[in-house]
């Protein structure tokens, strides 16, 4: 095993394309630590700055359910995040080896919840949570959420159109809105969501949508309704199957507007269990009163045009060629009528492109053109290597000898 100047390394917890997670201790004082330090022996500045900002974040939240960061150090090249140590392990760890009961789950999904709910508090959205990022020590009960690295300030942040291979968040977690295809930007309910999908595997054991597939993934996301956990698991109660649903709304306006009350279904959900060991139905999200003010953006009055869009496109995706002109005024709406195409798009596994026409870069020949053909080889370049071939010969056939232009 490793060591690091001043600290002794026992064991690697985690391994991702980014970084690198280990456990030991600091050798002055034999405190127990975590190491999370750049994977690559010679960072970008980028991906330093990066780093640095997830320690910054993570030091000023300062909350008993997130965890401590004592340092951030540079030793031997290496750039290392100090972490506290508690002696907990991550939830996918513990999920394989142990099925939790109702009694269980609902103490720790209110815990995780009540942690959430002051996390966005302080106006951070974390945008990945998963059970990866959620450490429990189950001698103690202490809990506490990690990894800040993408999250963001941000009230709202819009995810544009790129290929799956490089969105941020993990995949099988993600929200619909998260994954750019969606037209909707994100914000403080994106969590909600990832939570809905941990809770949905805490109590059934698997995912929801278990595919390896990743445009598939995605588009289950965005468009395929989970199959409920009571549908998995008979004994999981009603109501809380329906909480974990409504978490997993597709639409943000359609899940829970706040952890409040999130927690206090799930307290109402313990009350009754502890009480008599099954749960009554009630009105879940009985008081939906958000603590942020949130401008829903759902596309208004744009029906009929959106029903034309989407025509066109299955006409196009059997094979048929058109032209489409969307004309009105500046800041009219005509970008957000048109990326209503992402769905189906997405269904299809197709790639979507686009060029601005800018009136301060009129003395570029083609440069909307240019525009739009690099957001294809940025999408394509992202792919798999046999997917890259293929493209690379498809190019070579058809622009021959012209291909060197």
């Amino acid at each position: 095993m490793r060591d690091l100047s001043g600290y002794q390394v026992t064991e690697k917890l985690h391994e991702s394309t980014n970084s690198l997670v280990y456990r030991g201790h600091r050798r002055t004082d034999h405190q127990p630590v975590i190491l999370k330090m750049l994977k690559q022996a010679y960072p970008s500045p980028e991906s330093i700055a990066w780093f640095k900002r997830e320690y910054e974040t993570t030091q000023n939240i300062n909350l008993p359910g997130v965890i401590d960061v004592y340092s951030w150090e540079n030793l031997e090249t290496n750039w290392v995040m100090v972490l506290e140590d508690f002696g907990g392990e991550s939830l996918n760890r513990i999920i394989p080896k142990q099925e939790f009961t109702i009694a269980e789950f609902l103490h720790l999904a209110i815990e995780i919840v009540d942690i959430l709910g002051q996390v966005h508090q302080q106006h951070i959205i974390h945008k990945d949570i998963n059970p990866s990022n959620i450490i429990l020590n189950q001698n103690t009960g202490r809990l506490k959420l990690i990894d800040f690295g993408i999250s963001t300030t941000l009230s709202r942040e819009i995810s544009t159109f790129r290929n799956p291979n490089v969105l941020e968040g993990t995949l099988a977690y993600i929200s619909p809105e998260q994954t750019g295809r969606m037209n909707r930007a994100i914000d403080y309910r994106t969590d909600f969501y990832s939570l809905g999908v941990t809770f949905y595997e805490l109590l059934t054991g698997e995912l929801p949508f278990p595919s390896n597939d990743v445009l598939e993934l995605v588009h289950c996301h965005i468009a395929q309704q989970p199959t409920p956990p009571q549908e998995l698991k008979p004994e999981i109660p009603a109501i809380l199957s329906a909480v974990v649903l409504k978490l997993m709304a597709k639409n943000a306006e359609e899940r829970y507007l706040s952890a409040y009350r999130i927690k206090a279904d799930l307290e109402e959900c313990l009350r009754q269990w502890q009480t008599k060991e099954q749960i009554d139905a009630f009105v879940i999200d009985q008081h939906n009163v958000s603590d942020q003010f949130q401008i829903p953006q759902k596309l208004y009055g744009r029906e009929q045009e959106i029903s034309t869009l989407l025509a066109a496109f299955d006409r196009v995706s059997q094979g048929a060629s058109e032209i489409m002109l969307v004309s009105g005024y500046s800041g009219i709406g005509k970008s957000v009528l048109i990326q209503e195409v992402y769905k189906p798009l997405t269904r299809q596994h197709g790639y979507f492109i686009s060029g601005k026409f800018d009136q301060f870069q009129r003395d570029i020949p083609y440069a909307s053109l240019i525009q739009a053909f690099r957001s294809l080889v940025q999408q394509l370049l992202t792919e798999s290597e046999a997917e890259i071939h293929n493209w690379r010969e498809k190019l070579q056939g058809e622009l021959g000898e012209n291909g060197q232009v």
